[in-house]
């Protein structure tokens, strides 16, 4: 339920916790192997918004396009839906899980 930079982590293992292993987003950052690293997370609102402003904003990280919108591995209060940022904005907006939308794993080191 976090929304801080460093809250990812904890709750991406809650979210897979909760509903088990499959093909949501939580779970396919889990499950990411890339670049020698093994622990990726999706990654908390605030995170998700740093992503924003230190890499898509100035043109790194090689993200979807202006029009993509990223799920955060946090929750919006109590309704069920989960906090997500559309990068023509940003706009952060609570959104409903059954929505289509990207998805895009970070790493702690």
């Amino acid at each position: 339920t976090g929304t801080a930079i460093g809250t990812g982590q904890t709750n991406t293992a809650t979210i897979i916790s909760a509903q088990g292993y499959g093909s949501y987003a939580a779970a396919l950052c889990d499950d990411l192997v890339l670049g020698g690293y093994s622990n990726w997370f999706l990654p908390s609102k605030d995170e998700l918004h740093l992503m924003y402003t230190a890499l898509h904003a100035i043109g790194l990280g090689g993200f979807a396009d202006s029009q993509a919108s990223y799920w955060s591995s946090s929750v919006f209060g109590t309704s069920g839906s989960a906090w997500s940022e559309s990068f023509y904005g940003p706009v952060q907006e609570h959104t409903n899980p059954s929505i289509a939308l990207r998805v895009r794993a970070i790493h702690a080191f």
